[in-house]
């Protein structure tokens, strides 16, 4: 509907959200989200951890979250403040990347008559668990000034859900932590959190490596000696 929206209203539309921006307001009905829980299959339907939660919120708003994260992702890539590490929810990388990457690793232990290990995370409810202050003050770390880190803490606060089922609605329950699920400023939002590890990580040896996709992590370490690694 809205993509077939005239020009003069996009137009219209666009001095709204820029209103919006300026004035660093955030309205509250799009810091609700409706939860739909999709069953996993072949799994136990019984088990609440067994669905998969799907977050519906205001189209007009992701819009706006959009234009936004295309700021935020413009400015962390001026700066070079993402780890190379990091190929998620950036322009020109993919996982292809990171296979290429591990391979040359693969590659480069075997001509040195080394093993390699690889070791592969998937953080647990990782965007329902990421310390909002600390993804603010990330930002301030990151040089972040201005209306963008104002519009994207009012962005984080005061969210919302309700869940779902058939027919029936849930009350309201108030998320005091974490980044919204399904919403395209989150992803970018958890990668400045997690981007500190890559550091860490790096700094301890040489003979480690890193990947990331957004919240997917693989630490590689190789060694001659197999009992050290």
């Amino acid at each position: 509907m809205i993509s077939n929206m005239p020009d003069n209203a996009r137009q219209y539309l666009l001095k709204i959200y820029n209103k919006l921006f300026k004035s660093g307001y955030f309205p509250n009905q799009w810091s609700e989200a409706t939860i739909i829980p999709i069953p996993k299959p072949g799994k136990n339907h019984a088990v609440p951890t067994n669905y998969r939660p799907i977050a519906l919120t205001s189209c007009l708003c992701k819009i706006l979250e959009r234009m936004i994260n295309n700021r935020l992702r413009d400015y962390l890539e001026m700066n070079g403040i993402l780890s190379s590490a990091q190929c998620g929810c950036r322009k020109h990388h993919s996982t292809i990347d990171h296979l290429v990457r591990l391979e040359t690793e693969v590659r480069n232990a075997f001509s040195h008559g080394e093993h390699l290990i690889a070791i592969f995370y998937d953080l647990e409810k990782a965007y329902d668990t990421t310390w909002r202050f600390g993804i603010l003050r990330d930002l301030h770390k990151c040089g972040l000034r201005g209306r963008l880190p104002k519009y994207i803490a009012a962005f984080l606060s005061k969210r919302r859900l309700r869940v779902k089922i058939d027919n029936h609605l849930s009350d309201q329950k108030d998320i005091e932590n974490g980044v919204p699920q399904g919403s395209v400023l989150s992803v970018t939002l958890f990668a400045i959190k997690i981007n500190q590890i890559t550091k860490h990580i790096s700094k301890k040896d040489p003979r480690f490596s890193i990947s990331l996709y957004v919240d997917d992590l693989q630490v590689g370490y190789r060694s001659t000696d197999l009992t050290t690694i």
